[in-house]
């Protein structure tokens, strides 16, 4: 039989592109390297005879083993080489259109490599005369990350991502919904929030309470809150505090954002059932950007930021990056007497990347971050329900400040035969320090009645995720295996204190009287959470395409509860199992349907009326859908189906406030997403989310088989961003829609608020190393409410209009 053909034959037994060396079953292994006449010891690259003239690439720099994988699979060529060679040769990636010869020329030159052609593919050894690639060798560096994530598509469509896995994996792959926003979709869509960034991501709704000047992290997930549970930063989980103290993301900090959808306990423990929000952070690199960025905008706003990085020695053992930022904006939310509310914020991101060895990586993260702003986001509903321009709040008083600060590493160990060590921490502590006025409308339905509270909240947050992971080949069955051990800790406090406040006439409000600092406690309590989870997980690949993903977790939590104020403490233990499975197809052509089944929990503090500790909510989701990424990147499309119960939920009976632990809660869906370079010069993102949310038991009659309030059935959004080099050299034009549809205003959907849609607009021109940006968004400044519940309108967003200068050095 043909040396090709046997090579074709055995192909299916390749782990795929997920791994970073890739085997095959050892017979396939003895032919081709009888058939190639070398000795190998390592074979990577999906298979095929065919050798394309000329197409484009967009490899990033890393290890040269892996960019010789990604575009040997890219190219669709067979490729072998010894893995043990090329330890510790860094390539600088390859952008642009080769051929396959060339492709492999630029990325072995310097190497003293080469790529050899033969009648099977194509073959890696140490350089001969006029070899592909033949050149002196490089010094050994090596630069390792937790995860390396193929950006292509014009900077759109990412091709791996780390949350649903915990390892380096093709979204292909994926068994569960995952939606990659990277740093330039963000930038070019003048993304300057988590919000923002989120906004056109099927299954995601961000800002439910409408508008708010203080920029919160405000996500549900597939009609879950996202606030509690949610928040991950580089893979560790966020715990937030008590009332008011959550997260707060800075946009310009991060690389990207990664969000898994659906139950997500398997490789996270707790949680609720919509999933993940992942924020990863720029760290150091050999190639990373040294940019100036100054921001003018609607409002007021003014804001300054600096990326800088690059080598500390000569040989690139050291790499750091600082990001900083300062901002100083008013917010479109004003008093009555005119007076703007305003927010201040301040972040510096130091990061420390240390190469130890050519087999070991250590890096140094901090984070601080200083947030001041104006807390009065809602506007006063009168006497006749309608909303009014009063706030019931004053400039003088209402005023929150948040500090965050955040310190950690990352460390990553490679064994010998494809087996990696990682171990990360971080420890953050997080403070509230919120002045703000609580009112009532009194029976003249003119006269607010108003109380100070003055509310300190802090929580100190460590959490440490350690984890192993390598690839075994069992018979012609390829597995990534997982197993680790994550641990958390979170003691948070909150403190009130109440006061008087003096009235306000709703027909004449006047602002700036003076407010006596609150004496009065409150309230004033102490939570403790541990959470330890232990983890697996087998990737497995097997047959001519099939996937199959296969996790387990057992997690024990303890939460302690110390209400200080009214003398209660109580303490509960809670054991959790959690799993998922889940099938993958690929069919070819970058096709892949897919079928899974996930769970979580998430615990529930507190007891009943008969004095019984709640015990954790469980959620089970059942997802079919199919992915769509053919080799070159250029496209990313996703179709989702599922089906997403929660039971164990705490509902209160409408007339004795009893909690009762017996609600259902169901969320059937619908989700699609796209993101794609059309052509050369024209980018696209689409999403549509159509969602079925019903409450199925509760201890509230009138909210079954209803709509939760608050959350549209539909939603939907498209931009295209056009590059027109062609005629107006540097210049590119970006439009967009959004739409979302009615929400419900009560639990009983009697009344809604009707949808809207909303157009944005960019437009960029760049020149040498500098870059100029206009961003707009809601252009045509439409008036809107987000919602009406809870006796409160909430305002959506007015017209933003920003212009950012960037200059690269």
């Amino acid at each position: 039989m043909p040396c090709d053909r046997l090579h074709s034959n055995y192909s299916a037994n390749s782990s795929s592109s997920r791994r970073r060396v890739m085997r095959f079953h050892p017979l396939m292994l003895a032919v081709r390297v009888a058939c190639l006449g070398i000795g190998a010891s390592t074979v990577a690259a999906p298979v095929q005879a065919q050798v394309r003239q000329v197409a484009s690439y967009d490899i990033p720099a890393g290890p040269l083993a892996d960019a010789l994988n990604r575009f040997a699979q890219q190219a669709n060529v067979a490729i072998v080489m010894d893995a043990s060679s090329l330890k510790g040769l860094q390539s600088q990636g390859l952008k642009g259109s080769y051929s396959v010869e060339e492709g492999f020329g630029a990325l072995l030159k310097g190497s003293g490599h080469a790529a050899a052609r033969t009648a099977a593919g194509y073959v890696v050894r140490p350089a001969a005369a006029g070899a592909v690639g033949a050149a002196a060798p490089l010094p050994e560096v090596r630069v390792s990350a937790d995860a390396e994530t193929d950006i292509a598509g014009g900077g759109y469509v990412a091709r791996r991502a780390v949350t649903a896995t915990k390892t380096d994996t093709p979204l292909l792959e994926v068994p569960q919904s995952v939606s990659v926003i990277t740093a330039q979709e963000a930038e070019d869509k003048g993304a300057t929030t988590l919000t923002d960034a989120l906004a056109q991501t099927p299954g995601v709704l961000v800002n439910p309470y409408g508008f708010d000047s203080r920029a919160p992290d405000w996500v549900i997930l597939r009609g879950f809150d996202g606030w509690y549970t949610g928040s991950y930063r580089d893979g560790l989980i966020q715990n937030v505090g008590l009332t008011f103290l959550g997260v707060q993301t800075e946009m310009y900090g991060l690389e990207r954002i990664e969000v898994l959808r659906g139950p997500s306990s398997v490789m996270f423990g707790k949680g609720d059932a919509g999933g993940v929000v992942n924020r990863v952070s720029k760290l150091p690199s050999a190639d990373a950007p040294r940019e100036i960025v100054a921001q003018l905008g609607s409002f007021d706003r003014r804001q300054v930021a600096a990326d800088v990085g690059g080598k500390i020695d000569e040989d690139g053992k050291l790499l750091f990056r600082v990001v900083g930022l300062d901002l100083d904006t008013g917010t479109q939310e004003q008093y009555p007497n005119g007076e703007r509310m305003k927010r201040k914020r301040q972040y510096l991101a130091p990061s420390l990347r240390w190469q130890i060895s050519p087999q070991t990586s250590l890096v140094l993260q901090a984070e601080i971050l200083r947030d001041d702003a104006s807390d009065d986001v809602q506007f006063v509903t009168g006497a006749n329900g309608q909303p009014t321009s009063v706030k019931e709040g004053d400039p003088t008083y209402s005023r929150i400040k948040t500090n965050t600060d955040a310190f950690g590493y990352q460390l990553e160990h490679l064994f010998g035969g494809g087996w990696a060590l990682r171990q990360k921490a971080r420890y953050a502590y997080r403070s509230m320090d919120k002045h703000h006025i609580q009112s009532s409308l009194d029976t003249d339905g003119v006269t607010l009645l108003r109380q100070a509270r003055h509310d300190v909240e802090s929580v100190n947050d460590l959490a440490i995720d350690t984890s192993l992971s390598g690839d075994v080949m069992l018979g012609a069955t390829a597995h990534m295996l997982l197993v680790g051990v994550d641990y958390s800790r979170a003691r948070a406090n909150w403190r009130r204190d109440t006061g008087a406040a003096p009235s306000l006439d709703m027909n004449n409000p006047v602002y700036g009287i003076t407010i006596p600092e609150p004496q009065t406690p409150a309230g004033d309590i102490q939570q403790t959470s541990t959470q330890l989870g232990i983890y697996a997980q087998d990737q497995m690949a097997f047959g001519e395409a099939w996937r199959l993903t296969v996790g387990g977790r057992y997690d024990s939590v303890k939460s302690d509860n110390n209400d200080r104020f009214n003398s209660i403490r109580t303490t509960q233990n809670d054991e959790a199992f959690s799993g998922r499975i889940g099938i993958n197809y690929l069919v070819g052509n970058g096709w892949a349907p897919y079928v899974s089944h996930a769970e979580s929990f998430l615990p529930n503090v507190g007891v009943d009326a008969a004095g019984r500790a709640f015990t954790p909510s469980h959620a089970r989701q059942d997802e079919i859908g199919i992915k769509y990424m053919p080799a070159d990147g250029s496209v990313s499309f996703s179709v989702a189906l599922f089906d997403l119960n929660k039971s164990g939920v705490v509902s209160y009976d409408p007339n004795t406030f009893e909690a009762r632990q017996i609600g259902k809660v169901r969320s059937r869906g619908l989700e699609l997403e796209g993101k794609a370079a059309l052509t050369r010069r024209l980018k696209m993102t689409a999403s549509f989310t159509a969602l079925n949310m019903q409450v199925r038991e509760s201890a509230d009659p009138s909210e079954i088989g209803k709509m939760p309030i608050l959350t549209p059935r539909r939603s939907a959004t498209l931009w295209f961003d056009y590059a027109a080099d062609a005629w107006l050299p540097g210049v590119s034009v970006g439009a967009g829609v959004r739409h979302f549809g009615k929400t419900w205003d009560d639990a009983a959907n009697t009344s809604s608020q009707p949808g809207y849609t909303l157009v944005d607009g960019a437009l960029r021109y760049e020149t040498g190393p500098w870059k100029f940006a206009l961003n707009a968004t809601n252009l045509f400044d439409r008036r809107y409410y987000v919602g009406h519940a809870y006796g409160s309108f909430y305002r959506g967003a007015e017209r933003n209009i920003m212009l950012t200068a960037k200059y690269s050095f």
